[in-house]
């Protein structure tokens, strides 16, 4: 009999996407000297920092925010700050935690320039400080005696609903020496609870839910796989102790209980060499 044990799983995250919004930006909603943008409108509750997004031009004509970039569209990742004026990075890790020095130079350009932002979500990210976390599937009978032949035989199996929750370690940022900093695009538990009031886009995401995760070369796994919505994100302060943070969620659609190789990754042949499966894209790239 093989036994499992809890600290083989995990959670990865991916971020909801193809959400457009329409911004305006005028001669003075630039600082350059702050690196950071505040267009007229109110983006409050319609970004959230490590969001990765696409701005582009409405006319085709050429971005002029980013310094240096002559194109029309930039695509990277986004830093929400305090006031609600955006920053821009290359990469999620430098975007959440939101650094001056790290955050990409701007220009402020003296004409009127209407943009529009869409937001993107290509991959997973692992959710950090996870201490626990349940998945929880459940099949409702529904009463058929009313309904003809043709609807009994769709409805007389039930409805699948799934639901859960999960228990982490509060974090909302890097901090300098953090041994963490080593991790490759962590997400934090922060996210989940931002997701619960944003406004304009929604509380959903897409989870995988690891029961076992073998990351050995041609390694089975166990995992769950879902689009979700988060219900309520609660937190626990308590003196001298961490402060912990349990978030409830509902899935929103079918869910899937999988086996086998995660699809970040493709075996070959040969049952050792990996090839990297990009999302979204048809070509395949070697994985070193």
């Amino acid at each position: 009999m093989t036994v499992y044990l809890g600290d083989s799983g995990c959670i990865e995250l991916k971020r909801s996407s193809e959400q457009e919004v329409s911004i305006t930006l005028l001669d003075g909603d630039v600082s350059v000297e702050k690196r950071r943008f505040s267009p007229e409108e109110d983006l409050a509750g319609t970004f959230i920092s490590g969001d990765q997004v696409d701005i582009a031009t409405v006319d085709g004509g050429i971005l002029h925010l980013v310094d240096g970039h002559n194109f029309n569209d930039w695509r990277g990742f986004v830093y929400v700050d305090p006031l609600g004026s955006l920053r821009l990075y290359d990469n999620f890790q430098d975007s959440v935690t939101g650094e001056l020095g790290a955050a990409l130079p701007l220009v402020n350009w003296s004409d009127k320039q209407d943009l529009t932002i869409t937001t993107r979500g290509d991959s997973f990210t692992p959710l950090a400080k996870v201490t626990s976390y349940q998945f929880t599937t459940e099949r409702s009978t529904v009463n058929t005696t009313h309904l003809g032949n043709q609807f009994v035989q769709q409805y007389e199996a039930g409805l699948i609903a799934g639901q859960g929750s999960i228990e982490c370690f509060w974090e909302h940022q890097y901090r300098m020496c953090d041994p963490d900093m080593c991790l490759d695009s962590a997400e934090f538990s922060a996210y989940l609870a931002q997701l619960c009031i944003r406004l304009t886009q929604g509380a959903d995401f897409l989870g995988r839910f690891y029961v076992y995760r073998d990351n050995l070369p041609g390694g089975s796994s166990v995992w769950y796989e879902s689009e979700c919505i988060v219900t309520s994100a609660s937190l626990s302060v308590n003196p001298s102790q961490a402060i912990t943070s349990t978030i409830q969620f509902v899935t929103t659609g079918p869910f899937k209980l999988l086996t086998g190789i995660p699809p970040a990754y493709l075996a070959q042949e040969d049952g050792i060499s990996l090839i990297l499966q990009e999302d979204g894209e048809s070509r395949l790239v070697l994985a070193e």
